[in-house]
């Protein structure tokens, strides 16, 4: 049997294919088509409900670093990790003039019971439309249902987004972040 260039080119194309949809199905899909604002650029703002039911944006945080972290559900395992490492090195983020804002599209009543259970003292957002979600290319398909995507966004004290982690490991995305901080710091003095 003869194999030519474009039976290899097929079987390879096939296998390319087979590998993303195998990745789609284990990570869940992008429900949108946006991609995430590009480092450098001037953060969008926005208006979303707080778990204390307050209407908060990034224009409420101007002057600080803000840690603006997408994740996709209050009380599973992976994104309750997160929320503690953000919470136990909160201390070191406010010396470095720095706030942690969550998102996800889980109601503000949801965010404010998963803030009594973990004894969180940061915000969390409820993007329930998945809209501030989407213009930060953050939203996600699993299972049938549009979650916000693992992402983050560090942003400094005038708005403009100077690093984004995109698909983060929570059990130390907030080690990586506060390593970052410190070296943005160091280079503006």
């Amino acid at each position: 049997m003869r194999i030519t260039q474009s039976k290899i080119t097929g079987i390879a194309l096939s296998a390319f294919f087979a590998a993303i949809l195998f990745a789609m199905a284990a990570f869940g899909t992008r429900a949108d088509s946006q991609q995430p604002p590009a480092v450098g650029m001037k953060a969008p703002d926005f208006s979303l409900t707080s778990q204390e039911g307050k209407q908060l944006g990034l224009k409420d945080f101007r002057g600080k670093w803000v840690v603006l972290y997408f994740y996709p559900k209050d009380f599973t395992s992976g994104c309750t990790i997160e929320a503690h490492n953000f919470q136990r090195d909160l201390p070191q983020y406010e010396e470095k003039n720095a706030v942690i804002v969550g998102v996800s599209v889980d109601t503000a009543d949801s965010h404010k019971q998963f803030c009594a259970k973990e004894g969180l003292n940061f915000k969390l957002l409820s993007d329930s439309d998945h809209k501030v979600s989407s213009e930060y290319g953050s939203v996600m398909d699993y299972k049938g249902a549009t979650y916000a995507a693992r992402n983050t966004f560090l942003i400094d004290p005038k708005g403009v987004i100077v690093k984004e982690y995109i698909g983060v490991d929570p059990s130390k995305h907030s080690e990586e972040v506060l390593a970052a901080l410190t070296e943005l710091q160091k280079g503006m003095k």
